[in-house]
């Protein structure tokens, strides 16, 4: 299975913020929409990723505050990224070894989407789930032995 399955299924909504944007709206737009990460775009191109692990830092650092700070000033500016034909089977100890939730999925320089830990684990196990089945049909649908063998192993 590869990225691009994921992002097909997932579909095409991107979120994205700009890095001169105050954290404050940021964080309003992932609390309206219910998500943990805004990709960070400036003249069309990915220049970072807003997490809620950078925000939980960020207020953690200065207790309970956000204050005037801006984006760029607390995103991950080199985010670890895949491509649509990046299979699942390599995403997955990459986000794994660098406890990465979000990963953005490039084409050249064009983002195509973004997936999640949550996206990935969905997919393994709905493919688990169709094998599975597929496994427990083939099973039910197993040929009978022949009558009229001899069905014990003594002469």
């Amino acid at each position: 299975m590869k990225v691009s399955d994921i992002l097909r299924v997932k579909g095409g909504t991107l979120y994205t913020c700009q890095p001169d944007e105050p954290l404050v709206k940021a964080i309003e737009i992932m609390a309206e929409f219910d998500i943990g990460s805004l990709a960070v775009m400036e003249h069309g191109e990915l220049v970072g990723m807003l997490t809620f692990r950078e925000v939980i830092h960020t207020l953690a650092k200065n207790g309970g505050s956000v204050g005037t700070r801006q984006v760029r000033g607390v995103m991950d500016d080199h985010p670890m990224s895949c491509t649509p034909e990046t299979e699942l089977d390599q995403v997955r100890p990459m986000m794994l070894e660098r406890h990465t939730r979000y990963m953005p999925v490039m084409d050249n320089r064009m983002l195509m989407g973004v997936i999640s830990f949550y996206d990935v684990a969905k997919a393994v196990v709905d493919s688990q789930n169709f094998e599975n089945k597929m496994l427990k049909a083939y099973i039910r649908d197993w040929p009978e032995e022949e009558t009229g063998k001899n069905e014990s192993n003594f002469p």
